[in-house]
């Protein structure tokens, strides 16, 4: 067993490597071992393109070997015809007799079918090693097919007195209360997620592009509530950079970048906008603000984890934090900046 876990570990490693450019697929990483000796492994790079198994498959050089080799896969591998060939086929048809796979893929297509099939074509078949860090680098992808929304991840930065911003703005728009390594970090949190979301007052205050500009990954789909259509085509969330999704009550039509959706503002409006995100196929999104919008999904308990900054500034008076009961599972340092990590406890 310890065998199986040490090769599965490095799986999960490699399929980390695509986090942020696999959407709508999840996360997958393959390794084929002989003998103790890696022969080949892979990682699912992009939908539509092979995956993992596909790149183990063909990163091995002596391919007689195959049928003397175990596979190992972070998730069940697939049975169906989409944009690519099953890959249960493909490992059957390379003689690898043995497969051993981390978690059982929730996707009805898949759904045990891979398994089944390997198992039926005479394959030794493994299943279960290291599942919970399986499940936990996939929690967008099986919150996403399980729960029918997005995993949703909350995001903001607050002073040692639970301000996240003063309570007037001059010049400086936004105000930073942390430090650039935290920023960075921010927006790497944002090429990693398929879709960003931010309130009206926040887009209007801050003209924020909600870009990838301090890191290098996709920009994510930027998501914007305003009820009343108030925001000027000016401000940088309309730039071009990325799509952007507007949630309003009121109609209008889709521009260039731009995509407007109607809701109702007054009853339920964190569900109705989860339910709008999960038809779009968005897997994953993360909420900066403002204290409003945070709290609006904190209320209805449609959050996952939140990822609170706390910087060294320090405002007389503000806008306080969001109110909010987590579990910490995490705190980590950056310069003079702390991290604090948390978990939904009912989720």
């Amino acid at each position: 067993m310890k065998i199986h876990e040490k090769y599965m570990k490095r799986c999960i490693q490699l399929a980390k490597n695509g986090l942020g450019t696999t959407y709508p697929n999840p996360l997958v990483g393959s390794v084929i071992v002989c003998q103790d000796t890696i022969l080949g492994e892979g990682w699912h790079y992009q939908a539509g393109q092979p995956h993992a198994e596909v790149h183990a498959i063909t990163s091995v050089q002596n391919t007689a070997k195959l049928t003397e080799a175990t596979m190992y896969v972070s998730l069940e591998p697939c049975s169906h015809f989409g944009k690519t060939p099953p890959c249960a086929d493909l490992i059957i048809s390379t003689g690898i007799k043995k497969v051993v796979i981390g978690s059982t893929d929730p996707n009805p297509k898949v759904a045990g079918k891979g398994i089944k099939k390997l198992m039926e074509a005479g394959c030794d078949v493994v299943v279960g090693i290291l599942e919970p860090e399986c499940n936990e680098l996939n929690k967008r992808f099986f919150t996403f097919q399980q729960k029918k929304r997005p995993f949703i991840t909350l995001k903001w930065a607050q002073t040692p007195h639970n301000f996240i911003a003063p309570k007037t703005k001059n010049e400086q728009k936004p105000v930073w209360i942390t430090n650039a390594f935290s920023r960075q970090l921010a927006h790497k949190l944002r090429a990693e997620e398929q879709a960003i979301l931010v309130g009206t007052h926040t887009v209007r205050e801050d003209n924020s592009g909600l870009t990838t500009r301090d890191w290098c990954g996709t920009n994510p789909l930027r998501v914007v509530l305003d009820a009343g259509l108030t925001l000027s085509a000016s401000l940088q969330i309309f730039n071009g950079a990325s799509e952007t999704l507007v949630f309003t009550s009121k109609r209008k039509e889709d521009g260039d970048n731009s995509t407007f959706e109607t809701v109702n503002f007054t009853e339920n409006l964190a569900q109705q906008l989860c339910d709008v995100l999960y038809k779009k196929e968005i897997q994953s999104l993360i909420v900066e603000g403002g204290a409003k919008t945070l709290q609006t999904f904190i209320d209805a308990n449609l959050w996952d984890e939140a990822l609170v900054f706390e910087g060294v500034s320090i405002f007389e008076n503000g806008v306080r934090a969001p109110n909010l009961s987590g579990t910490l599972i995490k705190q980590t340092k950056i310069a003079n900046d702390v991290l604090f990590h948390y978990k939904n406890p009912s989720i």
